[in-house]
């Protein structure tokens, strides 16, 4: 991720504040790198007459330099990323024990798997608008609470219709985090690094997804996790799901007891003096030990944003006015839908439609699909299953089912790894699109092939190469949008993949008992419509935040 480093001497150069201006290839550093050349500043003028260096957002990123804030950022952003991708998986790694305790039909887990996604259907554009409102960081906090205060509560539901529930709730928190802490995170980051940086943040949804596969071998099959509480039945899937919420509540203590608020977002909202102490922070901490300062300078803030904010706030402290809440809380889907916005905006919501549908649809299945090929054949091969009440297959655990998970989990590091060093280089739409068709065909022959073995290499396939389209759609997406629209923009396309992994998780609930193909098929088609729209995407590689 440090492509763009080049070693020189640093140790005379003074910061950029100066006035001097240095030629891009003396600008990298490993010292608090100085990331891009600028050819002009704003001087202003206070009442004493002193001078006063003004700076855009993007100069005062430079002038913050590159370095142990940014990554002590990406540890922060990367384990609340992780932890979403928990609360997500957790569902499907318990379907094949938590089935006979709940009593649950092929439909039931449809709509147990499915409803994670209708909270966040309902939590992503709210959060998002809010975010977009009163701030990022407050916004994470609660939403991050949320979904581990109620995922963990979720363990003691003694009822379908209580687990399912909570489950919901818990989903409304992941639909409020997981698009504001690319927002945040992005507001911090020099353009040159902000394509390799996001694609890191990215790369800790597959930590998630391999701590989930992993706690669900360790724990689910071990008879020691299986204990009562009162008339309570604890299962070693419900221990299970209370350690599922851990990363959660951790990840909003650090939020809330370690990070500041975006720098863009208070620039944005009028708060010149709250944003300079955060790039004083950053250039501290980027340049620990290096024995530079940050001379004084100013901000060139929105007032017009200000205003608007604050509007917002005197508006918003009258009450009985619902019906304008939501026509106000409408208004920025309104916006990314007009103008020069509109075709960028449709394009991308065909994509997201797509790609969750397809990717949490078969991905949601795979332990249960898997549990279904323990006697050998394809993942379709094998559709009749014993009702619920009679079938005594949940125990023992098999354990092969979670390893299986395990190792489709950790085949996501390659795609990852690929990300990260070709982002910058190639561009987002590029790797979009391509991802898309090669996990297109995966899917296609993971319902051609007969063996399990087959059906296991194809699954690692299609986990290698998706995870490098969601990692190319989290780029893209930040930098397709305005400061002001771009967690409203993200919250409201991530609803819509709310929608999609909704209707793929009830499509092969209710039909992977009969019609196994139909939704195989079905998902292969569908990304394979996703990757070609992404074609008709702007390339956005290395563009200047607005």
């Amino acid at each position: 991720m440090s492509r763009h480093a080049h070693t020189g001497d640093t140790e005379a150069r003074e910061p950029l504040l100066t006035g001097e201006y240095l030629q891009p290839d003396e600008l990298d550093s490993d010292e608090g790198e100085i990331i891009f050349d600028r050819s002009a500043s704003n001087i202003t003028h206070d009442a004493d007459g002193s001078s006063q260096r003004r700076l855009t957002f993007e100069e005062a990123v430079e002038e913050a330099g590159f370095g142990l804030f940014h990554w002590l950022l990406l540890l922060v952003c990367g384990w609340a990323n992780a932890s979403d991708a928990i609360e997500i998986l957790c569902v499907s790694f318990l379907l094949p024990t938590a089935r006979c305790d709940l009593l649950l039909s092929s439909s039931d887990m449809g709509l147990l798997t499915a409803s994670i996604f209708l909270g966040m259907m309902v939590g992503g554009y709210m959060w998002g608008y809010l975010a977009d409102q009163r701030g990022r960081r407050k916004v994470l906090v609660v939403s991050l609470t949320v979904n581990g205060l109620f995922g963990g509560l979720s363990s003691m539901a003694p009822w379908f219709w209580l687990f399912l529930l909570l489950r919901f709730i818990s989903g409304v928190g992941v639909g409020g985090s997981i698009p504001v802490i690319f927002s945040y995170f992005s507001e911090f980051m020099p353009r040159l690094r902000r394509g390799a940086m996001i694609s890191a943040l990215a790369t800790f949804w597959m930590a998630g997804n391999i701590v989930a596969a992993g706690l669900a071998w360790l724990v689910i099959p071990r008879t020691w996790a299986h204990f009562s509480l009162g008339r309570l039945d604890f299962q070693s899937w419900r221990v299970f799901v209370v350690l599922c919420s851990v990363p959660s509540i951790t990840s909003a203590l650090l939020f809330k007891l370690l990070m500041p608020e975006s720098p863009k977002f208070l620039m944005e909202a009028g708060r010149e003096k709250e944003a300079i102490h955060v790039f004083r922070l950053m250039f501290a901490l980027n340049m620990w030990r290096k024995g530079k300062t940050l001379p004084e300078f100013g901000l060139c803030t929105s007032s017009k944003q200000r205003g608007k904010l604050d509007e917002t706030k005197t508006w918003s402290s009258h009450k009985g006015r619902l019906g304008s809440i939501v026509k106000k809380g409408l208004v920025p889907i309104k916006q990314i839908f007009d103008g020069s916005l509109k075709s960028r905006s449709i394009v991308l919501l065909i994509i997201f439609y797509c790609i969750s549908f397809g990717y949490y649809g078969l991905w949601m299945w795979f332990p249960e699909l898997f549990a279904r090929m323990e006697d050998g054949g394809s993942p379709c091969a094998n559709v009749s299953r014993p009702s619920p009440l009679s079938d005594q297959n949940c125990y023992p655990v098999k354990t092969a089912v979670y390893m299986e998970g395990f190792i489709i989990a950790a085949s996501n590091l390659p795609g990852n790894i690929f990300t990260i060093l070709m982002m910058d280089g190639i561009g987002g739409k590029a790797l979009l699109s391509c991802s898309l068709l090669v996990s297109s065909l995966s899917v296609f022959l993971i319902y051609v092939v007969q063996t399990k073995a087959q059906s296991l290499a194809l699954s690692c396939v299609f986990s290698g190469v998706s995870v490098i389209a969601w990692n190319a759609l989290d780029v893209v997406g930040t930098e397709l949008y305005p400061t002001q629209l771009r967690s409203s923009a993200l919250g409201f396309f991530t609803g819509v993949g709310r929608v999609a992994a909704i209707m793929g998780n009830v499509v092969f609930g209710n039909l992977v008992d009969t019609n196994c193909a139909v939704p195989v098929l079905l998902v292969s088609a569908l990304l394979l419509t996703g990757g070609l729209v992404a074609l008709l995407l702007p390339q956005t590689r290395q563009t200047e935040l607005t």
